[in-house]
């Protein structure tokens, strides 16, 4: 019986180790079915030409090696080769609320993301502490492109993102991979934080997630906050460190709010437009106007909470819809890549969407500025010069 008992919880923890976490991942970032996409001649000339970027994807939150190409997921480097996209932005989830939706979420919810670092073993300091959470997800980013320099190199100043698109340019299959985060509660309440984040090469921050916190308000959340005081201490000091505000997630207050304060542009990393699809998860026709007439830049996502149709061709409407809303200077895309969606397509299959693209008469120029153009010059033009 003895020996039962040991087989049994041997088992257990065999499966809690080293099947859950694939399995976690499976059930949460799906690939929803489709026959496989034909791609014009035309458009697969076209794709190779263009400069590919990404301003949204949870990617580092899951227990896979990014450099290795995976069966579950939506990114990899091999895949992001395959799709010919140049330049990845890897956002850090650090709390998550159980049950979260649209709506609304209490920030006292069950955390959804200590479950996960305990079952993908994570050090152990980041069960209790977000900061550690977050540098644990940049680390992991470091260690890859340590291990594989050739493959993968991290982005932090204007001036290696040129020398990226240099090497490429020059011939070399190497990617590019940026640190941001998904929401400033990974301060844990400490505005020195936000160095000590910097300082790992964090050039993102988005203020809020799907739960109001210390900053102010969530979209999604139950006060409909603006900034708070600490709220614009750490936009000042994000400003004078170097870092980039994203403001996906937070509420409409608080985006008023941040445009008042923020003496560089914003972005809105992971979104839909609301006069295209009237859902809780997207900011209004307005406030997306201000935040490109101050030179932001808004990422168009891929799912069905941000576009309503989660095909190719929805994506492509929601695109044509944001360029003739706040120009098409302003608008990038923002798949929200592994972060617990399903989405019409992995970044491998990237090209449908040139390709659906040119069938809807966009022009060339349209193509490369949505496609990546916009968002290397607004990475040029924002990010640290060294």
């Amino acid at each position: 019986m003895r020996r039962l008992i040991l087989i049994s919880i041997t088992l257990v923890l065999i499966v809690a180790v080293y099947i859950a976490p694939a399995q976690l991942e499976k059930n949460m970032n799906k690939v929803l079915p489709h026959p496989d996409y034909i791609i014009s001649k035309e458009a697969e000339t076209l794709h190779q030409t263009l400069t590919i970027g990404d301003l949204h994807s949870d990617s580092t939150l899951w227990a896979r090696n990014l450099l290795e190409r995976s069966d579950r997921g939506h990114v990899d480097i091999p895949r992001m080769r395959e799709g010919n996209v140049a330049l990845q932005m890897f956002t850090s989830v650090t709390k998550s609320p159980q049950g979260q939706n649209y709506a609304e979420n209490s920030s006292e919810a069950r955390d959804n993301i200590t479950l996960a670092a305990i079952v993908q073993r994570w050090p152990l300091d980041t069960w209790s502490s977000l900061t550690a959470r977050a540098l644990y997800q940049a680390k992991k980013l470091h260690e890859f492109e340590s291990n594989s320099p050739k493959e993968l190199m991290v982005v932090e100043s204007s001036q290696q993102l040129r020398e990226l698109l240099q090497r490429r340019k020059a011939g070399e299959s190497i990617v590019g991979g940026m640190l941001g985060i998904e929401g400033s509660h990974a301060l844990d309440g400490k505005l020195d934080n936000i160095q000590v984040l910097y300082d790992a090469g964090f050039r993102m921050m988005g203020l809020q997630h799907f739960f109001d916190n210390k900053l102010g308000g969530s979209l999604h959340g139950e006060s409909g906050a603006g900034l708070t005081d600490f709220g614009s201490q750490a936009v000042i000091q994000m400003q004078r460190a170097g870092v980039i505000i994203d403001v996906a997630h937070s509420s409409e207050q608080v985006v008023k709010d941040v445009l008042q304060l923020s003496k560089a542009p914003l972005i809105v990393s992971h979104t839909g437009f609301f006069g295209n699809c009237a859902s809780d998860r997207n900011i209004s026709d307005e406030l997306m106007v201000s935040i490109a007439f101050a030179g932001g830049i808004i990422g168009v996502g891929y799912w069905d909470a941000a576009v309503c149709e989660a095909t190719p061709q929805g994506i492509v409407k929601a695109i044509r819809y944001g360029i003739d809303l706040v120009g098409v200077d302003h608008v990038a895309l923002g798949s929200d890549y592994d972060g617990s969606i399903a989405a019409p397509f992995d970044t491998s299959e990237l090209a449908v969407l040139t390709h659906e693209m040119l069938k809807a008469e966009f022009t060339v120029q349209e193509i490369s500025k949505v496609m990546g153009g916009n968002m290397m010059r607004f990475f040029k033009n924002n990010l640290p010069a060294q």
